[in-house]
């Protein structure tokens, strides 16, 4: 099973990581992080290949996969 972390405090919301995901297994939060944006968090966890397009489209560096 494949396990992501996703720094919130870090995100900044952009969305490029659930639009990379080819299941779509992330979403934006309805609640904020310290520096005021909906943070990405991993809505269907099961559902992750480990892929790691998140990983690689996040302009920020928030995301670490595990396979």
């Amino acid at each position: 099973m494949a396990t992501i972390k996703i720094n919130h405090e870090r995100c900044k919301g952009c969305g490029l990581c659930g639009n990379a995901c080819p299941n779509k297994c992330i979403s934006l939060s309805k609640q904020f992080n310290k520096i005021g944006y909906h943070w990405a968090f991993i809505e269907k966890e099961d559902d992750c290949i480990a892929c790691g397009f998140c990983y690689l489209t996040c302009p920020d560096f928030c995301i670490e996969v595990y396979k």
